[in-house]
């Protein structure tokens, strides 16, 4: 399908209504290769449809995995039981990490020769401390460009266990999930212990809970080591339904926050709630602080504008640390434009590392609609519009950017998004459902 080189967005008066989520790319994903390498054959359901999601399916599909549609939204994945057929195999795996980390430490322990590779951003992104981890297991991985980055050559080593594997938690949580969804392929009792401080923890906490309900139980010890058991086995839990996606989440319930301080909203999200096991759901209580006013249900959300902000027609401004929400922060830049004074959001240097830098690329778009922007090593301060601009916006072929500067539609001002199909990374029909629940 043509994409259109862009999107203008027409101001947008107020929010309202409720919105299905997509399922976690996250979640997704995960158990996309859990399901794999099981054994038995899973029914995913609810399955996120992106592009993400679709370099995944490709993938264990070329590595001998038979993926049939099972419905709408719903994958059957019969398992390999921790061995793929093919022993050779080019992978190309787009901008998607959470495809990318996961499956080069799988392949690292399946005694083939493969190639990893992916679009041009992905050979900016780092990887070598999960190399680095992968190695003294006795993987033999070796790098096709820069060293520290994909593509990644991937051969037949002398995989063997080691017993204990130190890895580095400070860069990126998908070194560290990508581990351990490998090592029950060892089939040997092994110790991870992290070094440095683990940045967004939640994201291993989707990770533990996707691998216990394949039956893999890793028991964690603090957020400094983490133990994969002897008997670890994939095992297939028969069915399984992916939650909606939290990050997708906030912009709707931003949107609804800040439509409520001019009478619109509330906006509710269905298929996340109080039973979510995603970290990305804290976004609602940030939004509270801000003074959003929040209701929770097991799985939904909604939000509008609480009492005081709606009288005094603004958020409130915020110091925050953001490093159990780093993708849905992006989003508490934006309510930042709508708040009574300068926001910061702290401990986010993860953002540099994702599908663009994300730092950099926030604070030049936020300048372009008039906000006055700090941008610091790992952290961002944000000052709103004293008048706000019309703009145009460069999304960087990420996703966030698109869907996060969406919402300055609701400053009053027209705003252009620039490669409006970066979303089909992680929600497709974004710029539709948006459309269905606003006023013009």
């Amino acid at each position: 399908m043509i994409q259109p080189h862009f999107l203008d967005l027409q101001p947008i008066r107020t929010v309202q209504g409720t919105v299905r989520l997509p399922g976690s790319k996250s979640i997704s994903n995960r158990t996309l290769l859990l399901a794999a390498l099981a054994q038995g054959s899973t029914v995913l359901r609810e399955v996120l449809d992106s592009d993400d999601t679709r370099h995944m399916i490709t993938a264990l599909r070329a590595l001998g995995v038979r993926c049939d549609e099972a419905g709408k939204h719903a994958v059957a994945v019969h398992g390999v039981n921790g061995a793929f057929p093919v022993k050779k195999a080019e992978l190309f795996l787009g901008n998607a990490g959470t495809a990318v980390r996961p499956l080069t430490a799988v392949l690292a322990f399946c005694g083939g020769e493969y190639r990893v590779d992916g679009v041009a951003r992905m050979h900016e992104r780092p990887i070598g401390d999960l190399i680095d981890a992968l190695r003294q297991c006795g993987a033999d991985v070796s790098y096709l460009g820069t060293a520290g980055y994909p593509p990644l050559a991937i051969h037949p080593g002398e995989v063997k266990p080691a017993g204990s594997v130190t890895i580095r938690g400070d860069v990126s949580s998908q070194y560290l999930t990508g581990l351990l969804m490998a090592l029950p392929l060892l089939r040997t009792k092994t110790v991870v212990r992290v070094e440095g401080e683990l940045i967004s923890k939640p994201y291993v906490e989707i990770t533990l809970n996707a691998m216990r309900q394949f039956g893999v139980q890793v028991v964690r010890d603090g957020w400094t080591a983490f133990t994969v058991p002897a008997d670890a086995r994939y095992v297939s839990p028969g069915e399984l339904y992916v939650e909606g996606d939290a990050s997708s989440a906030s912009y709707f319930l931003a949107a609804g926050a800040i439509s409520g301080l001019s009478g619109g909203g509330p906006v509710r999200v269905d298929g996340v709630g109080s039973d979510s096991t995603q970290g990305d759901v804290r976004f609602a209580a940030a939004l509270e602080q801000m003074g959003a006013a929040i209701s929770t249900g097991k799985n939904w959300i909604e939000a509008t504008a609480g009492t005081e902000a709606r009288r005094r027609g603004r958020l409130t401004a915020v110091d925050l640390d953001c490093n159990h929400i780093p993708d849905a922060a992006m989003t508490l830049a934006m309510a930042a434009l709508f708040a009574d004074g300068t926001t910061t959001l702290r401990n986010i240097a993860s953002w540099r590392v994702k599908e663009t830098d994300r730092l950099a690329a926030m604070a030049t778009e936020l300048t372009k609609l008039g906000a006055t922007v700090e941008e610091g090593a790992d952290y961002l301060r944000i000052t709103p519009p004293v008048q706000w601009r019309p703009a145009t916006i460069d999304t960087y072929d990420d996703h966030r950017m698109a869907m996060c500067f969406s919402l300055a539609a609701l400053g009053g001002v027209p705003v252009r998004i620039n490669d409006p199909g970066c979303v089909g990374k992680t929600f497709p029909d974004y710029f539709q459902v948006l459309a269905g629940i606003s006023g013009k």
